[in-house]
């Protein structure tokens, strides 16, 4: 295959991979990056594409990887560590809040405090990245009863703080 048509091929798949890109970004503009960074990265490597092979998946592969590259790049660059005995996993540190952040945060803390403890417990849990299945176990429930409890934790709150909602 030349590089005419690869390149014609190529464009052919452009609203398919920008569909998959927004799904994985959820943001228009990261979206477009995304796009146009498998675009380069398939014309750089264009001579390991192998004619008569699917065309969509070899791209879509691409921008998989440059999608989960770039995802624990930043997460990697966005984390700090405690240098506490324990070694918390921080990523807010208080410092970096302003006043206003932190009467909102009172707020919304007071409220999730207000919750009941078969709603609170697993909810906090969550917020603080623990995975549905740990929940479960060190609580003892079914993981459905951890969802619908953490599912209603949220409506709650926003009931309760309307202008957080968003």
């Amino acid at each position: 295959m030349n590089t005419t048509e690869f390149r014609t091929q190529l464009l052919e798949q452009e609203a398919h991979l920008l569909r998959y890109a927004r799904s994985l970004t959820t943001n228009t503009e990261d979206a477009n990056d995304l796009l146009q960074e498998t675009f380069l990265r398939a014309l750089l490597f264009q001579s390991s594409y192998q004619a008569g092979t699917n065309l969509r998946a070899w791209v879509f592969t691409i921008m998989r990887h440059t999608f989960i590259n770039h995802y624990r790049r930043n997460a990697r660059k966005n984390t700090a560590f405690d240098s506490t005995d324990n070694q918390v996993l921080l990523n807010n540190r208080p410092s970096d809040y302003q006043t206003d952040e932190l009467a909102n945060y009172d707020e919304m803390s007071e409220a999730v405090e207000q919750l009941s403890d078969d709603f609170r417990i697993p909810f906090k849990m969550h917020t603080q990245g623990y995975k549905y299945r740990e929940i479960a176990d060190k609580l003892d429930l079914c993981i459905g009863t951890v969802k619908s409890r953490i599912f209603f934790s949220r409506q709650k709150l926003q009931q309760q703080l309307p202008g957080y909602a968003d």
